[in-house]
């Protein structure tokens, strides 16, 4: 399995409009920062038969996908699975129309219930379509996350967290977890991350050094990645208070901020 990092910036990006701070500022491209995505490839020894056979799966249609999917080369896209349905994660479900496209089919959506809620409310002229569609509208299929499932032949691990009083959703492959958006794990949690031999990558929330009401600081998302034990741990969602290479030389080892564009190999 990769794991692309197609976006590891808050909700605003960075750099932030209208700011001139180092790392708005900065000529490093790891702090250039889109709002938060990753793509999953899960990678065949021979092609299957089948035409519905999963191989690339988006976490989140960020603001940013268009801009993403250009940069990565994210060429296809057979599932999506959204942790909760702030703007930042879910608007650019538009662009999911040009893969509808190329691939003919509608794309399988899959989230807890309040966050459908949301994209039927959010999105209302893709599930009621008005009279005059324009470019088209997302063909979409959309599935209740009630428990793990199965895509492309790997279980997939709903993960509950906690954003704030929000509810949202981490995801264990594997020995890899993605948990964005979040500054609490619930107790009941913990096993889903730790038993069957653990989370050896870590993809985690930390927001900026100083306390937030909704995120993990670096030093709360340091505590988190030493309880779980694994070997390597990336954080996102990063915000602008955090320049790329002066925060990776105060992390421990195996630590570091993800980046747009980050590629892991997960075995």
């Amino acid at each position: 399995m990769r794991v692309t990092v197609l976006g590891s910036g808050t909700s605003h990006g960075v750099p932030s409009i209208g700011c001139d701070c180092a790392v708005c500022q900065s000529s490093d491209p790891r702090d250039k920062r889109t709002r938060p995505s990753i793509w999953i490839e899960i990678e065949r020894e021979a092609p299957s038969p089948f035409a519905g056979e999963v191989r690339s799966i988006l976490v989140d249609t960020s603001t940013d996908l268009r801009t993403q999917a250009l940069a990565c080369h994210v060429r296809r896209v057979d599932a999506i699975l959204f942790t909760h349905s702030h703007a930042d994660h879910v608007f650019g479900l538009d662009d999911v129309r040009r893969y509808n496209q190329m691939q003919r089919r509608p794309i399988p959506c899959y989230a807890d219930e309040e966050t459908l809620g949301n994209l039927h409310r959010m999105f209302a002229y893709v599930f009621n379509p008005p009279r005059q569609v324009g470019g088209g509208i997302p063909q979409l299929s959309l599935f209740q996350i009630a428990g793990p499932f199965t895509l492309g032949g790997v279980e997939i691990v709903p993960v509950p967290l906690f954003h704030g009083r929000l509810p949202v959703l981490g995801f264990r492959i594997g020995a890899f977890a993605y948990l964005t958006d979040c500054n609490r794990i619930p107790d009941e949690s913990w096993p889903l991350l730790t038993d069957h031999g653990g989370v050896r990558t870590v993809i985690l929330d930390a927001l900026r050094h100083r306390p937030h009401s909704t995120h993990f600081s670096v030093s709360e998302a340091v505590d988190v990645v030493a309880r779980l034990g694994a070997e390597r741990a990336y954080f996102t969602h990063i915000c602008h208070d955090l320049a790329h290479a002066e925060t990776n030389a105060h992390l421990p080892a195996g630590v570091e901020l993800a980046y747009d564009g980050l590629v892991l190999d997960i075995s």
